[in-house]
């Protein structure tokens, strides 16, 4: 058995050179990435290209899979180009990719049936609506409480609170089962494969002969039990989607199989798929309990580690797994808001400044932004007001408010909603904070991030990089090629830019913070009216 075909490799001894270099490459919600590193764990190359949404209806967010597979090929070619190396030079490939986000296929042909789906997508929105006031989910609900009190089973009570939300791939999926008849048709003869991003990718890169997902990617999907480590037969059950529609589920860190050679000229180790978030974790190296990382780019996402116990709570986080490796099982529960760089990028195409950096001077050349609020929710409002009715909006408006208003007011609603997020952590989950890492594009941002740090009156370490999701990629699969040592060899690698510490009291945003709370509340179940 060769070293790769263990899975998680053993270490190298300390004498053996570790020559070559990793690929970690990130699909995100508007930008693929691909970032060559050495064994510093520095950039030697990158390539990138954005990601075109696609919105044929209302609400409905698509990604054509032909466009986006050819821009997947030229980021690795453009960033290995740019390391100045070859591709035989590349001893590991990772890949992260964003979550929910799926498609199906012919399994005889390979052609896929219809787009991929973004977890963006509100298409399934009244059947999330009608699923979960549903008398059935109710006696689910009512049952498992009860079972609980008995048993106090911890997965008893996570299927107490369970709930749809659009960003589940589960009820997406349903729909397209329910409303593509070719989709129906093919399940019925067994011959449709289902697939997240990862598996898509995966299924290309190796022309067919590899087909799977992992941990990270399978328990965002909303058709996985966290619990038992495995897809969830009851929820399947409930939606009619066959439990032989979903691929089996791999370590996050795991041989994965090689790229055909026709398509970069070598065969390379696929041996790392991740979802987004949980592998910005990696590369943030939150590893132990309490650890926290705030990631802010096309939306928000605040995850904490909670050790091997996955945790579910009322308000809104999620039990996720983290990364599964050998026998190391780490959970994440997670919290998040939809809408931030997209309110950012929205402010841009308005022409109310040209380039994002611009905005950070924007809003501290004011005083406050003049009672202006801004609401960020162009995809409903997350966690913890779960409303997938809620609209965006900006209230407060005068004849003197200026653009530097408009944006300072999008700044803070941000700002608003990530102390919105860590407040319902800290409620419902019992586990101290150890520390707390930022990353995404929006990070950048030092308006945002000290008054983040204000209202949380926590420190936040924001690293010299902020392409998390690349970087825990890369460090995944440099560890399943012996590329790096272990973790703490990581944890060395790491480089911290700046450490934002609380200058202000909670008092100086108190009011603000209410009055954007009222702005919040008029906002909400606003489709709902209409």
């Amino acid at each position: 058995m060769s070293r790769l075909e263990q899975g998680h490799l053993e270490q190298s001894a300390p004498d053996t050179p570790r020559a070559g270099f990793v690929l970690g490459l990130d699909v995100g919600s508007s930008v693929i990435r691909c970032h060559v590193y050495d064994r510093a764990a520095r950039i030697r190359g990158s390539g990138a290209q954005k990601v075109k949404n696609l919105y044929p209806h209302p609400g409905w967010v698509e990604h054509d899979p032909d466009v986006l597979w050819v821009q997947f090929v030229a980021v690795i070619k453009e960033a290995v180009k740019a390391a100045g190396i070859q591709m035989n030079e590349i001893v590991g490939l990772g890949i992260s990719t964003q979550r929910g986000t799926f498609i199906t296929w012919n399994k005889k042909t390979g052609n896929h049936f219809h787009n991929f789906i973004s977890w963006q997508d509100l298409r399934a929105l009244e059947l999330v609506k009608s699923w979960n006031n549903s008398f059935l989910m109710k006696v689910v609900h009512s049952s498992c409480r009860l079972l609980h009190f008995f048993t106090r089973s911890r997965r008893l009570l996570a299927a107490s609170l369970f709930t749809f939300t659009t960003q589940h791939t589960s009820l997406r999926l349903a729909w397209i089962l329910q409303n593509l008849a070719e989709v129906q048709k093919a399940v019925e003869e067994g011959n449709c494969c289902f697939g997240t991003l990862d598996t898509w990718l995966l299924y290309k890169l190796t022309k067919g002969s590899e087909y799977a997902t992992d941990f990270s990617n399978a328990s965002t999907t909303g058709l996985f039990d966290p619990f038992k480590m495995c897809w969830s037969g009851v929820i399947t059950s409930l939606l009619s989607i066959p439990l032989s529609l979903l691929p089996p589920v791999k370590d996050t860190s795991h041989n994965f199989g090689t790229v055909d050679e026709e398509i970069f000229g070598v065969p390379i180790p696929i041996v790392a798929l991740v979802a987004d978030q949980q592998s910005a974790m990696f590369g943030e190296c939150c590893f132990q309990t309490g650890d926290v990382k705030l990631t802010m780019g096309t939306g928000t996402f605040l995850n904490i580690n909670t050790g091997n116990n996955p945790q579910h709570t009322a308000g809104g986080f999620y039990p996720l797994i983290g990364w599964k490796i050998g026998q190391e099982v780490v959970c994440l529960a997670e919290g998040n808001a939809g809408d931030t760089g997209t309110a950012i990028n929205w402010a841009q195409q308005l022409d109310l400044f040209t380039e994002a950096a611009e905005t950070e001077k924007m809003a501290e050349s004011l005083e406050d932004s003049e009672g202006v609020y801004f609401v960020p929710s162009f995809s409903g409002l997350q966690a913890p007001l779960n409303d997938p009715c809620a609209c965006a909006s900006f209230m407060g408006l005068k004849p003197s408010t200026s653009k530097h208003h408009l944006v300072r007011a999008i700044l803070e609603s941000i700002a608003f909603r990530n102390k919105q997020l860590y407040e319902l952590m800290q409620k419902e989950i019992h586990i101290p904070v150890t520390k707390i890492r930022a990353d995404g594009g929006v990070c950048k941002n030092g308006f945002i991030m000290q008054m983040t740090s204000d209202l949380i009156n926590e420190d936040i370490d924001r690293p010299v990089h902020v392409d998390m999701s690349c970087l825990g990629a890369a460090s995944l699969a440099g560890l399943a090629v012996g590329f790096w040592a272990d973790k703490e060899e990581l944890k060395q690698l790491r480089q911290s830019e700046i450490v934002f510490k609380p200058q202000k009291k909670w008092q100086d945003y108190e009011m603000s913070m209410e009055n954007w709370v009222k702005a919040v509340r008029r906002s909400m179940h606003w489709y709902n009216k209409m």
